[in-house]
């Protein structure tokens, strides 16, 4: 598998809302504006549960701090009990958990994040895996260095993965203690539609088993150009450098994480054995990332070998986040093969979203990164209910497109829907 990404080509179902007042005077506000909604393509709040251990005090705190920073229902607060601090537990008390999760879960609900460090495996899995598929031993390894089972999420920026593919993808608020949670989470919570100028790097080293990525990195790099501000560098590690909003490296432990300065919303990842063994591990835990100052990480649990499947497409992961979908859903969504791999982060966190727009006279420019490449249809309204009637013509969206000029048939309700 290649460590590239081509251009993403899924259409998307729909709603996101703006409100745009084009009047000059008050009395034109009530009269003169313009709603859009564009085509769904996130996770929101009220679709996010929080999962709480009410035996280990650090998860209710997380939890309980998480649910007010992001404004998660009550209802998709879902509490279990068990003993916390283990590297892992055995698949049976994992099965009765996720029965009584199954039980507390609202309908709506398309994905999970756990809030605990430990543990973080289920017997060959990781736990965040186990949430998201239950335990199926399909997504381990059958022997040494063999691959696994594929998500069915993997390449699909599909904002509804329960919806589509009974999948609720789960994510870890991760730390070992409440000011690195905080932090974590006021950083995610911070970078929502920033549009950040960062730079993304694509480091190479000199670990052959471990730099197996760094073979797609020069085509992401091409790929990327006027999308992300992405680098290709040569180099044991970065050192003094402010502006990461991607790093991605394959290491056993990467060095001078404290003379770095991460974006708020920034990912980060070395790929090695043991990443994911957030605890007690030999090998450098894909904690460090998160208290340096990234946003999110991942990492195995056990050993994947280098089976470049198994960890994150550092393409497919910048084009998705860049297109102003959720830490949570970019990161699932770049990764083949995540049965044995852990993710760790803020899972909301959406520095690409949201849009604006400015009345031209003739047309409506809409200016976004979330509209895949595709075939579009407008449709308007004067009221909200309708009766909506299509606009003229086809819209064509290229790969990469920011700014697209829409009819302006004035005042009212549009509504832009995929082909």
């Amino acid at each position: 598998m290649s460590g590239s990404a081509g251009p993403i080509r899924f259409p998307l179902p729909a709603v996101l809302g703006l409100l745009f007042l084009s009047g000059a005077t008050l009395s034109a506000i009530a009269s003169d504006f313009v709603h859009l909604s564009l085509p769904k393509h996130r996770i929101l709040a009220d679709e996010l549960a929080i999962i709480i251990n009410d035996a280990d005090p650090l998860s209710i705190r997380i939890g309980n701090y998480y649910r007010k920073a992001r404004n998660i229902p009550a209802r998709n607060v879902l509490h279990v009990d068990f003993k916390p601090g283990r590297p892992g537990m055995g698949k049976a008390e994992f099965q009765r958990i996720k029965t009584r999760i199954n039980r507390q879960t609202p309908a709506a609900v398309q994905a999970y994040a756990i809030t605990w460090a430990a543990p973080y495996r289920v017997g060959c899995m990781s736990i965040t895996s186990a949430f998201a598929f239950d335990f199926d031993e399909r997504f381990c390894s059958k022997q040494r260095c063999a691959p696994t089972r594929h998500s069915a999420y993997f390449r699909r920026p599909s904002a509804t993965p329960y919806t589509d593919y009974a999948i609720r993808p789960t994510i870890a608020i991760a730390a070992e203690n409440f000011a690195a949670a905080r932090a974590l989470i006021d950083r995610g919570v911070r970078s929502d539609q920033t549009r950040p100028s960062g730079t993304a790097y694509l480091v190479s080293t000199s670990d052959k088993a471990r730099n197996v990525r760094s073979r797609g990195y020069s085509t992401v790099e091409r790929r990327m150009a006027g999308w992300i501000n992405t680098r290709v560098v040569e180099s044991e590690a970065l050192k003094n450098t402010s502006d990461i909003l991607f790093y991605f490296t394959g290491k056993v432990s990467v060095p001078y994480l404290d003379t770095l300065q991460f974006v708020p919303g920034a990912i980060a990842d070395h790929l090695t054995s043991a990443g994911g063994r957030l605890t007690g591990s030999r090998q450098m835990s894909a904690l460090r990332w998160l208290e340096a100052g990234a946003t999110g990480s991942y990492g195995t649990v056990v050993e994947p070998c280098n089976l470049t499947g198994k960890f994150p497409n550092p393409g497919v992961l910048m084009d998705l986040y860049g297109s102003g979908r959720t830490l949570l859903q970019a990161y699932w969504q770049s990764v083949q093969q995540p049965g044995e791999g852990i993710f760790i982060g803020e899972p909301l966190a959406a520095p690409f979203d949201g849009f604006s727009l400015e009345n031209t006279g003739d047309s409506i420019l809409l200016t976004t990164r979330t509209l895949l490449p595709g075939r579009y249809q407008l449709t308007y309204s004067q009221g909200p209910v309708g009766p909506y009637r299509v606009m003229p013509g086809v819209i064509k969206v290229a790969y990469h497109q920011r700014r697209l000029a829409l009819p302006n048939a004035g005042p009212g309700y549009y509504r832009l829907e995929p082909l």
